[in-house]
């Protein structure tokens, strides 16, 4: 296929404009999605946490499944997503087709299965993940409604990637965000208005999930993109789908052990009873929300990462990596401040439970302070997935949520009790922002000054 016309345009954007404003393109409606879909989310938490303190704690374990899920649909998104940059990179738009619809279609099987078995063995599944018998009838009701969605959910990933690594996050950011915004008013709707409990609060999100998908698939169908989602270009080889799952193992591996972190968590607050579960859960859904401005950000840099580094334009990518890296970290470290100098108000917004306020403040305290420093690890994890560094790039994204949290965890839980657990994430995180130092020093030392 010639590469003129629209290609060549969304070429030249992507290896000659101005790095530090490219990067605030494409990172802005990232930071848009990430931020609705954070507030969605704590929607959710916030109409549940109305019911009672068990409900609230429902939330957290189904955290657990949610991670599942959208580990399998971001390790197809980012393997492919990350493939296709550097395929546009370097003007080869056929195979990104291949990779693209190829990657669409395993997310979109794995999201049928997950629907299937999931709600075959959906209780055995709440207990694995923390549930306590008070909790376990709140948490199976929600998770139905997500194992619904799983197909859309799972592939919505793919999607949402693909147009974020062709340098089209503005698409990216109307499929998501139209279907965060549409969560919350049916949250009203079902909770408030129609009373169906934590039923309408899963049958919420189970709709948005397949609005959102619908939309993202719309601006394929229409053309939007380089790449497509015709079956036709679909190849179910071994060695495509080697590649793609190989490139996105770092995001699997995140995404995954955060599942099994969260299990861990509320298996450790369970000791505590149902406020010490809920409190972690509303910690961890506030810290998310708050990082959600690194990680947008650091997505925008993903598609100039990948294009580049295919373009062997090697000078972009270090300066795409310092921006964000000092963007990230002053963007956070304002919002970090904010929310500790609020705590306890934060938290009382989403349970206004005495117990869940005492527990959850001193958790928020740490993971504020420690974020500060997460904007380092992102930035790592994000370039090296992005050009291709597989070892690094799964390594480094296992630390944060598993190499580091899991043992912090059940050390500290065992040593100081709750007070452990309350400081294990931030504690992870320091470990972690360590560890990357020696990769990104070993990296940009032997990568090539000046553009070849």
């Amino acid at each position: 296929m010639p590469f003129k016309g629209k290609y060549r345009s969304q070429y030249e954007m992507m290896t000659a404009k101005p790095v530090p404003s490219l990067i605030i393109q494409l990172g802005l409606p990232t930071m848009v999605s990430m931020f609705v879909t954070s507030i969605y989310n704590m929607a959710d938490s916030y109409f549940v946490g109305q019911i009672n303190t068990s409900a609230s704690g429902a939330t957290g374990v189904v955290l657990g499944l949610m991670a599942i899920l959208q580990a399998v649909g971001f390790m197809f998104g980012h393997g492919s997503g990350s493939i296709i940059s550097r395929k546009l990179g370097q003007k080869d738009v056929e195979n990104a087709r291949t990779i693209a619809a190829t990657g669409f279609y395993s997310a979109l099987i794995a999201g049928f299965f997950f629907l299937i078995f999931g709600g075959l063995f959906v209780t055995p599944l709440m207990r694995l993940l923390g549930s306590t018998d008070t909790i376990l009838p709140y948490a199976r009701t929600y998770a139905i409604c997500i194992l619904a969605a799983a197909p859309a959910l799972v592939s919505s990933c793919v999607m949402n990637n693909i147009l974020r690594y062709e340098g089209r996050a503005f698409f990216a950011m109307i499929g998501l965000t139209s279907g965060g915004i549409l969560n919350i008013f049916l949250d009203m709707l079902f909770m408030q208005k129609m009373g169906l409990g934590i039923f309408g609060a899963g049958l919420a999100t189970a709709i948005s999930q397949y609005i959102s998908w619908a939309l993202l698939l719309t601006m394929f169908i229409l053309k939007k993109t380089q790449t497509s989602l015709n079956p036709k270009y679909a190849r179910f080889k071994l060695s495509i789908l080697g590649d793609i799952i190989t490139t996105g193992l770092p995001s699997l591996a995140r995404q995954g052990l955060a599942s099994i972190s969260t299990m861990l968590l509320n298996n450790a607050a369970g000791a505590y009873g149902d406020a010490a579960i809920a409190a972690m859960s509303i910690v961890n859904r506030i810290s998310m929300f708050i990082f959600s401005a690194v990680l947008g950000i650091g997505q925008g840099f993903q598609p100039i990462a990948g294009f580049n580094y295919g373009a062997k334009k090697y000078s972009r990518v270090r300066q795409g990596f310092f921006f964000t890296l000092i963007f990230g970290t002053i963007s956070l470290g304002i919002a970090s401040m904010a929310v500790y100098f609020n705590a306890g108000n934060c938290i009382q917004f989403f349970r206004d439970d005495p117990e869940v306020i005492m527990i959850g403040i001193p958790a928020l305290h740490a993971q504020c302070l420690a974020l500060f420093i997460v904007p380092f690890q992102v930035c790592n994890n994000m370039m090296f997935q992005s050009i291709g560094y597989k070892f690094n790039a799964t390594f480094l994204s296992s630390l944060r949520n598993g190499l580091c949290f899991i043992p912090v965890l059940l050390l500290f839980s065992f040593v100081w009790g709750l007070t452990g657990i309350q400081i294990a994430q931030a504690v992870a995180d320091v470990m972690t922002s360590l560890i990357c130092i020696p990769f990104t020093v070993s990296f940009f030392a032997k990568l090539p000054k000046e553009e070849q």
